[in-house]
Order: C-alpha cells, then structure tokens, then sequence
C-alpha cells in the first residue's frame, strides 16, 4: 500500500515552540496514521535543540522515520525537490511557502492529483476561532488555502494528543508535600527575580528545576553569579535550583509529569503541562497591543470557569506576565495548591476526552474535494 505523502512547512521563529509542535505533529501523523512525512524547516541549529539526531550539515536526512529536509534558499530552489507536491501540505502558522513549490500545486490542480494546503494556525481559546476554523481561502492562483486552528472545543481542530500521552501517570496523591518540586521554562523577560525571590521565602522546601535556555543569565544573577552552567546547583533560604540541560521532547513531558507546579510558555510546553495534569502558571509569547494578555485571559477564563479559587490562579498567571510577582501572590497560590492540583487534572481528563488535533486534521483532508 503506497502510503499518502504530506509536507509540513516551519519557520523557526519564536526558538522552539515552532518546531516543537510541528515535530510531535509529523511524528504522530507517521507513526499513528502512516503518512509519509516530509519536514521542511529553515533553521536546522535550533531545530537540534528539538530533535537531537539532527545533523544540520545535512539538506536531507532521515530522522524518527521523518524525512528533515532544509528549506532552501530562493536561488536554490530549483534543486530543493519541489517538481512533485505532496497531497496535502502544512504551512505552519503562516509561515509562507516557497514560490517553487506553490508553482508545482498550481500544475497539479487537477481533482484528480491537486495538492490540499492547510495552514496551521496558532493555538488559542478565543471565541472567534470557532468561527474561522477549517474554512476556505480560495487564492488567485486557483488554490484553495484552508485555515486549520487547533482549540479546546469540539468546534475547533483539536490539541495535539499522542496515543499514550494520558493514561496511569496522574498522580495527585500528594496531599502533604514537604518539598515541593518546580519546573521553569519561561520568556526572560518574566519577573524571574520575583519568583525566585519569593519561593525563598516560602513556607516549605521547593527544588526548582530550570531548563538551559535563554533565563540563565537571570538566574546567575539572582544568585549574584556572572554565569552558571549545566549541572550547577543553587540554593538560598528555602529555595534549591538544579539547572538541566534542554531536554527531549519526551524527557521534558516526564519531567513536567514529575513537578508539582510547572511554569511554562507559549504553545508546545502550555498543552504539555495540561496533559501533565499538573498545576501550571503559563506566559504566552509577548504580542503588541497587549494581544497576549487577551488570549491569556480568555484561557483562563475557559479552563477555569468553574473553579471555586480561580481568583487566586487568576492573579499569580497574571502578575506572571505582568512581571510584578508578589511573595504574597505566590503564597497565595501554594496555600491553594491542592485544589489547584486536583481541579487541573479533571480538567485534563476531560480535554482528553476530545479528539486530537492529528486525527481531526487526517479527518478533515480526507473530506476535502
């Protein structure tokens, strides 16, 4: 049985969270749908980061069965194999495709063999993506481009949820921690201080784990260090930071699994913490007009709608990303930690209940004419 060819498009733009989901996404449409997957991304260094057995010497290169390719330059092009689109292509989050391979789906336009593009659209829980989800674009050059948003609604296309993602690993058992454990994954310019600050002076041990990533100079200046390494430990008062190196896609999940409360960022490690089942406080990538703030409070709004303490959830995700952590605010969170916990995991069950955002989009391609 020939298998059914899809191309998936990235552009690395906000470091990791776009190769992030686009590489669980070509991982699961291969290895839980049996499509042939090409990845075409133009950053192959910071992709690395992502995806380890890459070697960025390469233009093409197989890993995890995916076919990585090198988005080529404009002048190069012509040696980029583009003469054959694939049957469905993915432009991620708008990322623009290559003139080149826009010209071969124009001459395979036919019903017979034309290509299904999809742009991938960012995820968010605002109401109006409902309304725009999977509808049509038809383009001048008699293309037909189709807007696919990823949401937390059946009206939606989904969460990326592999197979095994959700299953034996909730454990919310914990009711009396002495050490609580902490992951921080973050944009720099979070009030790191603050948090640092402030579980120093918490009511009981936190082991804060911090991934190597772009905060580290703050955290070595918390510390009153010039530079800290991979492998460093930390402490003051009743704060311990153990500093990791960037990890797997599935080592990070273990990890955000294994926390009590996982602060997290833009789109790939915010569905992650949800799958955790874990308490999580989220810092959605920084937008002009305060549009980040919009999407994060719709989110909230939606997820906790029902929760009797959503003040206090409310307040530590939004002096989060107003950079104005209080140690009173983050008290206030631990103080209702259980609760937290307890409400974030039913939450997760009952999103997983849906279906995912790889098996709606399957659905979906096999529908359009």
């Amino acid at each position: 049985m020939i298998k059914q060819r899809w191309d998936i498009f990235c552009k690395i733009v906000d470091n990791f969270g776009d190769i992030g989901v686009c590489w669980r996404l070509a991982r699961q449409l291969q290895s839980e749908h049996g499509l042939q997957i090409r990845l075409w991304i133009d950053d192959l260094v910071v992709a690395q980061k992502i995806i380890p057995n890459i070697n960025f010497a390469k233009s093409s290169q197989v890993c995890d069965e995916i076919i990585i390719l090198k988005w080529p330059s404009v002048d190069k092009e012509d040696d980029a194999g583009f003469a054959l689109a694939a049957e469905v292509v993915i432009e991620a989050f708008s990322c623009g495709l290559p003139p080149a391979y826009l010209a071969a789906m124009v001459q395979q336009k036919s019903p017979v063999s034309k290509t299904k593009w999809i742009n991938l659209e960012y995820l968010s829980a605002e109401p109006w993506v409902a309304d725009f989800h999977a509808k049509p674009s038809p383009q001048a050059n008699g293309l037909t481009r189709y807007f696919y948003f990823p949401g937390f609604t059946d009206a939606t296309g989904g969460l990326i949820r592999e197979r095994d993602t959700l299953g034996s690993h909730y454990d919310n058992s914990r009711s009396d921690i002495e050490t609580l454990k902490v992951s921080l994954f973050c944009y720099p310019h979070a009030p790191i201080h603050d948090l640092l600050a402030a579980m120093a002076e918490s009511n009981q041990q936190i082991n804060c784990y911090v991934l190597a990533s772009s905060i580290l100079p703050q955290i070595a200046d918390f510390f009153g260090k010039e530079t800290i390494d991979i492998g460093d430990n930390l402490s003051q008062k009743n704060l311990h930071i153990s500093v990791l190196p960037f990890f797997s896609q599935a080592d990070y999940d273990a990890l955000l699994r294994d926390c009590d409360i996982n602060f997290v960022r833009g789109e790939d490690s915010w569905v992650r913490a949800i799958w955790a089942g874990k308490p999580f406080i989220w810092q959605p990538y920084f937008q002009d007009e305060n549009t980040h703030i919009k999407k994060l409070n719709t989110f909230l709004d939606l997820f906790y709608a029902d929760f009797e303490a959503k003040q206090v959830v409310y307040e530590a995700h939004s002096a989060w990303v107003l950079a104005q952590l209080s140690n009173e605010v983050w008290q206030s969170y631990l103080d209702n930690l259980s609760a937290i916990n307890a409400f974030t995991c039913q939450q997760s069950k009952k999103l997983a209940k849906l279906d995912d955002l790889a098996a709606k989009l399957v659905i979906f391609c096999n529908k359009i004419l």
